[in-house]
């Protein structure tokens, strides 16, 4: 899998603090009984020997087994007048038990050497955090992207149809592995309101569920966070120094190709950033309100031939549905 690295890093942080926080709370629980019971503190002494007897016995051989049977009834004897213990002086017989938020993994984040659901999850929630895509994932998903506002015209609508089958699947099976073919790049062609940003997001969302990182930003943020790295001018719009993730994320979404001023340093930066990804096999969307002849007249053939040529073209069909709901 291919989380971001400093999401894993915090996170894998965040969950050591968990299980020392849940550790130290139980010891501070336990301290706590012992001064108002007294007599637990031996019946705890006890029990804290068993493993060591249980230990010894196996070493002695001999009656191993009833020896070690006669152990466990003494343990569970001692447990029983603990708990007893603990009840008729009003307090839970795991009083003194860590009280983790996980039990399945205790708080570790892993089940064995498998990582927990529980930590997947966090770093699936991570992943729509950092991917600069959380607000629009709230709102935007497969099932929630409505073909009907391609029905007025029967070919737009079947086209549609073909697109998003063709975009879910490729969310699905979204898979970077050794020895497999990477994930091919997309470039999402067509007017306004035609659903482009929707079906991007939902790419996105699916593909950070299994365990991707993904980066969204528009190519207008995306030339700031350039600018910035080179000319420090405070215009990236995101804080720090982003522009790595541009290459190095697993899927990289850049909306609105065409809205950026289009200048030497701006076709320098998109050029890189196709190259490289293109050279690092990365898969990449892209979507733009321009035709394939705009983006000929504006990107100069390096970008164009790399677009054209090595992208799969999606073109959207229809009627602005931001018109359509209007109305």
């Amino acid at each position: 899998m291919g989380y971001n690295k400093e999401n894993y890093k915090r996170i894998r942080a965040e969950y050591e603090t968990k299980t020392f926080r849940a550790q130290a709370e139980a010891d501070a629980r336990r301290e706590e009984l012992y001064g108002a019971i007294p007599a637990l503190r031996e019946l705890d002494r006890r029990l804290s020997t068993f493993g060591l007897r249980i230990m010894n016995e196996a070493i002695k051989g001999g009656n191993t087994a009833r020896d070690i049977a006669a152990l466990r009834e003494e343990n569970e004897r001692i447990r029983a007048e603990r708990a007893e213990l603990l009840r008729r002086h009003g307090y839970p017989a795991d009083y003194s038990e860590p009280q983790y938020e996980c039990e399945a993994c205790r708080d570790t984040g892993y089940v064995g050497i498998k990582m927990c659901r529980c930590m997947r999850q966090r770093l699936t929630e991570a992943g729509m955090e950092s991917s600069g895509l959380s607000g629009l994932m709230k709102k935007q998903s497969f099932e929630n992207f409505s073909l009907d506002y391609y029905k007025s015209n029967p070919e737009d609508y079947r086209r549609m149809c073909h697109n998003f089958a063709t975009v879910e699947q490729y969310a699905k099976n979204f898979t970077i592995e050794n020895g497999k073919p990477m994930p091919e790049s997309m470039l999402f062609l067509g007017g306004t309101g035609l659903g482009k940003t929707h079906l991007s997001t939902s790419v996105a969302r699916v593909v950070i569920e299994r365990g991707y990182d993904v980066f969204y930003n528009s190519a207008v943020g995306m030339i700031s966070d350039f600018e910035c790295r080179r000319f420090g001018n405070g215009l990236a719009q995101s804080d720090g120094d982003n522009t790595e993730r541009y290459t190095e994320c697993d899927l990289l979404i850049i909306d609105d190709l065409g809205t950026e001023v289009s200048n030497q340093f701006t076709l320098s930066c998109l050029y890189h950033v196709l190259n490289t990804r293109l050279n690092l096999q990365k898969p990449t969307i892209i979507s733009t309100n321009l035709t394939s002849t705009e983006l000929r007249k504006i990107y100069n053939d390096r970008i164009t031939s790399r677009l054209i040529g090595e992208y799969r073209v999606i073109a959207f069909y229809g009627v602005d549905i931001r018109k359509q709901k209007i109305q």
